[in-house]
């Protein structure tokens, strides 16, 4: 097997979400965790709930769209590069009666029209678990033509400056420096490791990183901060997710 074989591809990273124990994982937050207090707090306050147009990318079984139909938000799009997760998605819909848009897509093509949402939401950190950060890149740029003028680009990250995480960063990139990382990983920043449900890929980027891509893809940003600065969350949502960072940004009008 060649070095290129062995590195996370868009591939890798599918076959983690067609997992059994995945898609059971991402079901049981749908049915059991919901929208986070954060979230919440931050869809309210960048979408007007009537007459908007909305859509979910990374979307997993639901988790996020189905409570914004909860809350009022009717007008919803949902998408996720894995067919099994739509076909969950479809089937909790199926039971719940309501009237998302489920559709599998490719973040980093979309065949979705120019200019026609007021809103695009890529949560639970799904736009870093994009190998590449051309592709990262590219599923921005889609994101802001599918945008109309003014529209709000809201996602989150993990980030590489926590002070829990330095020690482990300093050593990663002492690693890089001599060749001695793992060799499945792309670039610096990138997480590849073994968690409950399986192996999971991640980039965790810097903020500085994050914001020269949306700038250079157009975006205007309007505001970074820390989930814990926002909400503090319920324990069932902490043990579902660790510390991010949410980013709010704009397509200029």
């Amino acid at each position: 097997m060649t070095d290129i074989d062995s590195k996370v591809s868009s591939q890798t990273v599918l076959s983690y979400f067609e997992d059994v124990e995945v898609l059971k994982h991402y079901e049981h937050a749908t049915r059991k965790v919901g929208l986070w207090t954060s979230e919440e707090l931050v869809i309210r306050q960048c979408f007007p709930k009537y007459s908007t147009k909305l859509l979910e990318l990374g979307c997993g079984a639901g988790r996020i769209s189905f409570s914004m139909w909860m809350l009022g938000y009717s007008n919803l799009t949902a998408t996720d590069i894995s067919k099994k997760m739509i076909k969950c998605a479809l089937r909790i819909q199926s039971e719940r009666k309501t009237n998302i848009n489920f559709y599998c897509e490719d973040a980093t093509q979309l065949s979705l029209t120019s200019n026609s949402y007021d809103g695009v939401i890529f949560g639970f950190n799904g736009l870093m678990q994009i190998p590449y950060r051309d592709n990262r890149k590219k599923a921005m740029a889609e994101c802001f033509r599918v945008l109309k003028p003014g529209g709000r680009f809201f996602f989150t990250t993990h980030d590489r400056s926590i002070q829990k995480w330095k020690k482990f960063w300093a050593n990663e990139r002492k690693k890089w420096r001599i060749g001695m990382q793992d060799k499945a990983l792309l670039e610096y920043g990138d997480r590849y490791g073994e968690t409950p449900t399986g192996k999971l890929f991640i980039h965790v980027p810097e903020t500085s990183e994050v914001r020269k891509d949306l700038g250079e893809t157009g975006f205007l940003v309007e505001r970074d901060v820390l989930r814990s600065k926002l909400s503090d969350e319920t324990q069932i949502v902490k043990d579902f997710s660790d510390e991010c960072r949410f980013w709010i940004a704009r397509k200029p009008s």
